[in-house]
């Protein structure tokens, strides 16, 4: 079992920025991919970055390309994103998630992601 713990959501206002944090509490936590996901009220929720197990390959979604920034810790066990130029429309509930992979191919089905975090609330005022 993975633990995972985000932080670093709060109010906003439009054009600024956050970063999130997510602290797999595993000790050992080599090969597997994470990957932030939102779901704002009365919306599905919908894949908004990946990255590999290595850091070397990293997936966006359309509607924040350019915007964000997925990274990972040093130790591996920890992912942030850095979100910039924020939007009302990305105000959602943040969730971490994670899954093994041995694979450079990054999924954006939430479906395929085995552990997830709490989720932190992200609002972006106009």
């Amino acid at each position: 079992q993975v633990q995972l713990v985000e932080s670093g959501g709060g109010l906003v206002q439009a054009g600024g920025s956050l970063r999130l944090s997510c602290a797999a509490a595993r000790r050992r936590f080599s090969g597997y991919a994470m990957g932030w996901f939102r779901q704002a009220p009365g919306k599905e929720r919908d894949f908004v970055a990946a990255i590999s197990w290595s850091g070397g390959s990293t997936s966006y979604a359309d509607s924040v390309k350019g915007r964000f920034t997925i990274s990972r810790g040093n130790a591996k066990n920890t992912v942030y994103l850095q979100m910039n130029s924020l939007r009302p429309e990305d105000t959602a509930v943040y969730y971490c998630a994670a899954y093994y992979s041995d694979s450079y191919y990054l999924s954006r089905t939430d479906q395929d992601y085995h552990y997830w975090g709490q989720g932190t609330q992200v609002t972006v005022s106009s």
